[in-house]
């Protein structure tokens, strides 16, 4: 396991944007951002779940979240914009993007995909990301020091049979972040990264892998460590890397 030890205010009076904030790893995110000082922005298409995540985080003291509920498989430019202009209203600026909505879609052979299917993969998993944080780019750059950190997966890396979108997806985020990164190499203030969580007990792994014992893998909070570091200021000059939240942070 990355091994990281954050200090409490690690971040401190930083805004961040969790997507997929409702469950599994986004909500932990979410939750540990906050416990270190963060006011988070909880974006997710369930509001009950994104409430209920309100609710805790307000009752447990740490700075007062806020609440996006958005469908990434319906979105389009016009919804970034005006989530743009509603953060540039409350915020004024954006410090960190964690792009951990992700769908599995089906496990079945390319021959057989269901192009709809396909098609909302890609949506939420690679469009959505690209829109929202071109939207929101003004708003990172007025940040002293910004990170984006996408979500990656080994078969992202190396293709396996039967993962279809979900894998070519995952390639895609590969190269977005890249190609990002090193378009931002010289700015001085924003860093782009991936995180690999491997397996992890989500109800996403358990739907992947349905013969699985759960209790094998370790949960969403004893791999945060990694994107505490990506989020905080001790990762600074860290860019362009995937980096596996289960493994020793070095580069993959």
């Amino acid at each position: 396991m990355f091994a990281y030890s954050a200090p409490t205010d690690l971040l401190k009076d930083r805004i961040i944007l969790v997507t997929g904030a409702g469950d599994g790893i986004g909500r932990e995110a979410a939750r540990q951002f906050a416990a270190h000082g963060a006011t988070v922005i909880l974006l997710g298409r369930t509001t009950e779940k994104l409430e209920s995540l309100y609710d805790e985080l307000e009752a447990a003291g740490y700075p007062q979240p806020a609440i996006v509920p958005l469908n990434l498989e319906s979105a389009g430019e016009h919804d970034f914009i005006e989530l743009c202009n509603t953060l540039y209203q409350e915020f004024g600026k954006l410090d960190g993007i964690l792009h951990n909505a992700s769908l599995l879609g089906v496990r079945t052979p390319i021959e057989n995909y269901d192009p709809t299917i396909w098609l909302q993969v890609m949506q939420v998993n690679v469009n959505s990301a690209f829109m929202m944080t071109q939207t929101l780019m003004p708003l990172l750059r007025a940040s002293d020091d910004a990170s984006v950190v996408f979500t990656s997966s080994s078969v992202g890396r190396k293709g396996k049979a039967y993962w279809g979108a979900y894998a070519v997806s995952k390639f895609a985020t590969e190269g977005m972040m890249q190609v990002l990164a090193d378009e931002l190499e010289n700015s001085g203030n924003i860093r782009v990264n991936c995180i690999n969580p491997g397996a992890t007990r989500t109800n996403m792994r358990a739907n992947a892998y349905p013969a699985e014992n759960p209790e094998s893998n370790p949960t969403p909070a004893e791999i945060m460590p990694l994107y505490l570091y990506l989020m905080g200021p001790d990762s600074k000059g860290q860019n362009g890397s995937t980096l596996d939240a289960q493994g020793n942070g070095q580069p993959l």
